[in-house]
């Protein structure tokens, strides 16, 4: 004969357990603060860019939870276990906020993207529109329209391509596949990880359960293609305009002029021979030092140097425009040898890089 607990008994140990847990929430959230309080100013986010990355980070990541549940719900259905179908689907625990605490999301790969992406949308946005420049209306329109099969069919998979990852960013779409991926399957296995944790605390272990969820994953890895994101379409894209060096300037100020951020990065990174990472890198940093280098390297002239400064520095306030204005003299004037010398690191293999920042990272330590 089974004893019920007394639940005022129950709810005292509950609380007692809670006050317990107190004082270790007390101090992670000491720890927090002062970590905020000394973090250098160009380190913090501002209130829109933490909001913004908060927003695509939770995207994803229901996206990909949704996809997993939905399909071991599925698997399990069809195996005659509705029961562990039906919890499969009412999960509501929050899996960014257990993966937060976790610490898994703190890994620089994936917060590097999520944060780099935001930057450089914001900074897209806020590029003026220059109302002097001809009036031919948007590049990729007349990309799309070129008499060049291959530029044309390019320049309207990016369109579709921008079209599809809008309307995920405002819910009307799903996520899945909207990072690289290596991300990608990293996220999957977090994520199915801190599902299949949440129904074993409900519904306790069992192995059907653990091959539906190891199911829904693998399908979700098979699936991805990370060369539908925008970011590999607008490669493709600038490889297929091919630009040659007298056609690279007015191109690049054309893509600013047309808040393409996105095609100005692809582009400039096809000329340079570098990832597309490693050039949104150094498009997106305030001091502009390695994109004055980058755009010396190929050999553009002192006006194409001052109008893509004066138009980042419009749309971007880190940006000091009084120090760019009193160098552009000296920066138009670097020898573009020692440009291309100078920028010889970025083009290395992404992984290489990789591995050597963290390398240079454990030894300032």
């Amino acid at each position: 004969m089974s004893v019920e607990r007394d639940p005022v008994e129950h709810g005292l140990e509950a609380r007692l357990a809670a006050a317990r847990q107190a004082g270790g929430r007390a101090d992670s959230r000491l720890t927090g603060s002062i970590d905020d309080f000394f973090l250098a100013d160009d380190a913090r986010l501002d209130e829109r860019m933490r909001a913004t990355v908060a927003q695509l980070l939770g995207g994803i990541v229901r996206s990909i939870e949704t996809d997993i549940r939905r399909h071991a719900a599925r698997v399990l259905s069809s195996g005659g276990a509705d029961r562990r179908a039906e919890a499969l689907l009412r999960g509501h625990d929050d899996v960014v906020d257990r993966l937060s605490r976790a610490g898994l999301l703190r890994d620089r790969q994936l917060m590097d993207e999520l944060i780099a992406r935001v930057r450089g949308d914001i900074i897209a946005a806020a590029l003026p529109i220059d109302r002097d420049g001809p009036d031919d209306g948007s590049i990729l329109l007349r990309l799309a329209d070129s008499d060049d099969g291959v530029v044309a069919v390019a320049a309207r998979t990016l369109l579709s391509a921008e079209v599809r990852r809008r309307a995920a960013i405002h819910g009307d779409a799903a996520m899945t596949g909207d990072v690289s991926a290596e991300l990608h399957h990293r996220l999957i296995w977090w994520i199915a990880a801190t599902i299949r944790e949440a129904i074993v605390a409900c519904e306790g272990d069992d192995a059907a359960t653990d091959r539906a969820i190891v199911a829904a994953a693998q399908r979700s890895l098979a699936a991805h293609d990370e060369g539908d994101r925008v970011e590999a379409v607008a490669m493709r894209l600038a490889q297929a305009i091919g630009a040659r060096a007298d056609e690279l300037a007015p191109l690049l100020i054309d893509c600013l002029r047309d808040r393409r951020l996105i095609l100005f990065i692809a582009c400039l990174g096809r000329a340079l021979d570098m990832d597309y990472d490693s050039t949104r890198a150094i498009v997106i940093e305030p001091e502009g030092d390695r994109l004055w280098l980058a755009l010396r390297a190929l050999d553009c002239d002192r006006a194409t140097i001052a109008r893509i400064g004066l138009s980042l520095a419009d749309a971007d306030p880190r940006r000091d425009l009084e120090r760019f204005a009193d160098e552009i003299d000296a920066l138009a004037a670097i020898p573009v040898d020692v440009a291309r010398s100078a920028l010889a690191p970025l083009t290395l293999h992404h992984d290489l890089r990789l591995a050597i920042d963290a390398l240079a990272r454990k030894t300032q330590r």
